[in-house]
């Protein structure tokens, strides 16, 4: 399950009083483990003859979520298929990698554009979420992005914050971090689709346009209409969010009038491949074939003048072809997550008709390897940063005795959660029954292997930060027996029916995921138990979630009408209390066996 879906309200409010104390106190050639070049991506046909026509090539990536150090754990792999068709995994990300890949990449190509999809901020690990992403924002300055389109994330604490990430200026609450004023983004966000309320006009640029030398290619930016969802209600308070298709067709006959016909729309929507290896042939079966999801619909239906799709949002990798409404094929693409991939795309500009030679384009995805230098400015805009945050970031709050993972319909990391909130909430209350925990809100596992100067099996705050960064609140609420089963229902059904989100689920209860059924169906309703008795219809259950969860996210509006509400603290400060009384140096925590849901397939 992708982990795109949580609301994220960031640091400031838990760790401001202990930052004020720790004041005091790359191109393919690089690529060594990559397979042939002629593997890795795809074009739609064949080059036209040179002459009028110029490359521009577009490096793109998307939802980055402040992941600046290299990502830990699964999150820091990708996985890729070899000619025998097997697959291997190659260790991937980190800003510094990142930088080289990118600038490498650059080198002999002086029409270059590099854009992304979205999500570059929010959901982040400590070394940026505690900063209001303000180092994200100085990596991507120092990457020359040249222009992102808005994702949901980015709206985590509001469109006051994200036009303070734009055009700079200190945090209205925190201040100024080491005295110096915030710069902002040397890149525009892009937001054609979401509009002011009282105004009806977008509340940044809807496009912009790059120019060189006579060349003109015109970006279009966009965020998934259905953000107010997945986002807590005070980070889209005054906001609309329209469709995406028809805001992009919109201005691309905007920027057709000023004489702009190479489009390119970024778009934080995406789709999932049928392999989750980054170089898979996702054309292999035609056009279109190998990709499901919302940007299917999306693609086939934006107009035919927009020449590329850059997308996001579901964390894989694909370079695909979709048709457009005309029929003809059209390169649609997203590098993962967590700066692990970026996307080369070679776009043929006819300077005779002022757009692109559809035939000749050519994309592939790039492997960000950790086998290349790293890049100096990078290092030392991390050394920097981490000088602030380590006061805070290396403290121990626990023990582990391996790996917990945070993939996986039931994962290890998200029973722990589970238990620790249901551990908190009968702290609040004896009477709490079951915690549920959404899987969106699970960023990250925990890792065994010592990094830096942690010893092995040490969990550092940070990494706790890392796993839970949205300063949630854990609140208790009453349900009854049958609105229990149907927040477990509404896992597959209704909003979730075409892509589950499958709730982490405490200790004690147990059901059957029945995968060969549909809809609401797949949940096995005489198979759920609590401590081993059947839910009764009829009773009341004190339920632990957190506030996102209490509020109807994620599309669980059951659990949006609890009664006898009780709010607590914070999340991450539940998971660090749980951690810390239940392990030690000498019994450290296991990882949960994730035996809560059987699934059926």
């Amino acid at each position: 399950m992708p982990a795109t879906s949580q609301p994220y309200r960031r640091a400031g409010r838990r760790v401001r009083g202990l930052l004020a104390a720790a004041a005091v106190l790359a191109t393919a050639g690089a690529l060594g483990a990559a397979v042939p070049a002629d593997t890795l991506g795809h074009g739609t046909g064949h080059r036209p003859a040179p002459g009028r026509y110029q490359d521009v090539q577009l490096l793109s990536f998307n939802d980055l979520h402040g992941n600046l150090e290299p990502p830990s754990g699964s999150s820091g792999r990708v996985t890729e298929q070899e000619a025998d068709g097997t697959t291997k995994t190659i260790d991937a990300g980190g800003v510094e990698y990142l930088a080289t890949h990118l600038r490498q990449a650059r080198e002999g190509h002086p029409y270059s554009i590099t854009a992304a999809g979205g999500d570059l901020v929010g959901a982040s690990p400590l070394l940026s979420g505690l900063f209001h992403d303000e180092p994200t924002i100085e990596a991507l300055n120092k990457l020359k992005l040249d222009v992102t389109s808005v994702g949901n994330h980015e709206f985590d604490e509001g469109a006051t914050e994200l036009a303070r990430l734009q055009n700079g200026g200190c945090h209205p609450t925190d201040g100024c971090y080491s005295g110096q004023k915030f710069k902002g983004a040397d890149f525009p966000y892009l937001t054609a689709n979401v509009l002011d309320e009282k105004t009806g006009k977008p509340i940044m640029k809807p496009y912009w346009v790059w120019k060189k030398n006579g060349v003109k290619i015109g970006f279009i930016g966009v965020t998934l209409e259905g953000t107010p969802n997945i986002v807590s209600a005070e980070g889209v308070k005054g906001l609309k969010f329209e469709d995406e298709v028809t805001t992009i067709n919109k201005y691309a006959k905007v920027l057709e009038r000023q004489g702009v016909k190479s489009i390119v729309a970024l778009i934080h929507e995406g789709g999932y491949p049928a392999s989750s290896s980054y170089n898979y042939d996702c054309d292999s079966g035609g056009a279109g074939s190998g990709i499901s999801g919302p940007i299917v619909d999306i693609a086939k239906n934006v107009s035919p003048q927009v020449d590329a799709l850059v997308t996001g949002h579901t964390h894989t990798a694909y370079v695909c072809t979709i048709p457009d409404p005309s029929g003809r094929p059209r390169m649609v693409t997203s590098a993962a997550s967590y700066g692990r991939l970026f996307t080369d795309t070679t776009l043929t500009y006819d300077r005779r008709t002022g757009d692109i030679a559809r035939t000749a384009v050519r994309s592939a995805n790039r492997v960000v390897t950790r086998d290349v230098p790293k890049a100096a400015d990078m290092t030392a805009l991390i050394a920097k940063w981490n000088a602030l945050a380590a006061p805070i970031g290396n403290r121990a709050i626990g023990y582990i005795s391996g790996d917990i993972e945070s993939t996986g319909t039931e994962s290890p990391m998200g029973d722990l959660i589970a238990d620790a909130q249901l551990a908190y909430g009968k702290g609040l209350d004896p009477e709490t029954d079951l915690a549920l925990m959404n899987p969106g809100g699970v960023r990250a596992g925990l890792t065994y292997k010592a990094s830096g100067s942690e010893g092995d099996g040490v969990v550092t705050y940070a990494e706790g930060f890392t796993v839970q960064p949205f300063s949630n609140t854990v609140n208790l609420q009453d349900f009854t027996g049958a609105q229990v089963i149907q927040a477990l229902k509404e896992q597959v059904s209704g909003a979730n029916a075409a892509a589950p989100k499958i709730l982490q689920v405490s200790s004690g209860l147990t059901y059957t995921l029945d995968l060969t059924k549909t809809g609401a169906d797949r949940v096995v309703t005489d198979s759920i138990r609590l401590n081993g008795a059947a839910i009764d219809p009829a009773a009341t259950y004190r339920v632990a979630t957190n506030s996102f969860l209490a509020g109807g996210g994620d599309g669980f509006t059951t659990l949006g009408q609890g009664t006898n509400d009780l709010v607590g603290g914070d999340d991450l400060a539940a998971l660090q209390q749980y951690l810390t009384a239940n392990s030690s140096p000498a019994a450290p925590i296991a990882p949960p066996a994730t035996d809560r849901i059987t699934l059926v397939q």
